[in-house]
């Protein structure tokens, strides 16, 4: 294993704090602190990690509705996400965009995103001004397996297959498009195969093995940087919970939710991996687990008592505006 314990400690921090995270949000949303639709990333950590672990914040991520594990992976503050899902002018967009449209452009996170598959084409851009410019950037798209039935998935891959744009299209399959089964509305077994049509590379990772991850992606990664074009990397993972907070799951079968979590927890396969080889021990793993905690409850605390946007502002930091 080619880590050193620092960096593998950073890797478990990321995970944890993202899972952390979403178990803090499924809380508060549930006390009626927070409002609005939460579509929470737990489960998927090792996809996030291992692909965003390897990127610049010169590199730029696109993010769907289920974004915070993205913005975490991508090193945007924990604290400022918080205090824009309070709705709170401390947040990372003045707290107004909420949880489907956190943004940091500093860090290279272009933003959640409410449309599925909207982030597809805004990375497809960045990786096109990228080659434009001469630049060592990689843009990174970030999808569920639903939105590779949408058009814009379709026109974005062939545009950067045609002109090896320095990009990476990660679909998340997580077996379900909202409430239906992928199955049910996909015709192929695995989405990689649509990246042929294109003239595409393709891979399949082990969305729940943070090291098959970073392994695919990171080659997938310098293939890009290096000018060689697009690859298509479908990572098979799972969410923990509903669709969003409040989701019932009738649609899930009970034995099986139970054993992905169970049995494929992503931050459980990690410590047994890195364990055994003897780099950390799980002491260290549990003071990580501490001082996450920490950091989230005075980011809550924080975010609580932040101020409100004024009515005055409301017209401010916005793309566009009517007079």
């Amino acid at each position: 294993m080619d880590f050193t314990r620092d960096a593998l400690l950073d890797v478990y921090r990321r995970m944890r704090t993202i899972r952390s995270f979403e178990e803090k949000l499924h809380e508060l949303v549930g006390a009626g602190k927070i409002g609005g639709f939460m579509h929470l990333y737990a489960g998927q950590e090792a996809v996030a990690v291992g692909v965003c672990s390897q990127l610049t914040d010169d590199d730029q991520v696109g993010s769907t509705h289920r974004g915070h594990g993205h913005c975490i992976a991508k090193g945007v503050d924990v604290a400022a996400m918080m205090a824009e899902l309070f709705g709170r002018t401390t947040g990372t967009n003045r707290g107004k965009g909420g949880s489907m449209h956190i943004a940091d452009v500093e860090k290279g996170m272009l933003g959640a995103n409410g449309i599925v598959g909207g982030g597809i084409p805004l990375v497809t851009g960045a990786a096109l001004t990228a080659q434009v410019k001469g630049q060592p950037h990689v843009a990174v798209g970030f999808f569920g397996d639903g939105a590779t039935n949408q058009g814009q998935f379709h026109e974005s891959l062939t545009m950067a297959s045609n002109w090896k744009l320095p990009a990476v299209y990660v679909c998340e399959n997580n077996g379900f498009g909202e409430f239906t089964p992928t199955e049910f509305v996909v015709p192929v077994k695995d989405i990689a195969d649509r990246a042929a049509s294109y003239g595409m590379r393709a891979v399949i990772a082990d969305g729940m093995d943070f090291f098959d991850v970073y392994e695919k992606a990171g080659e997938a990664i310098a293939l890009a940087r290096a000018g060689e074009g697009p690859t298509l990397l479908e990572c098979k993972t799972y969410r923990f919970y509903g669709h969003y907070v409040g989701d019932a799951t009738p649609y899930r079968n009970k034995e099986e939710a139970e054993d992905w979590i169970q049995n494929r927890d992503p931050l459980d396969l990690f410590e047994s991996r890195a364990t055994e080889a003897g780099i950390v021990d799980s002491d260290a793993l549990r003071t990580v687990d501490g001082e996450v905690a920490e950091r989230l409850r005075v980011a809550v605390e924080s975010a609580e008592s932040d101020p409100l946007p004024e009515p005055g502002e409301v017209l401010t930091d916005v793309y566009v505006r009517y007079e």
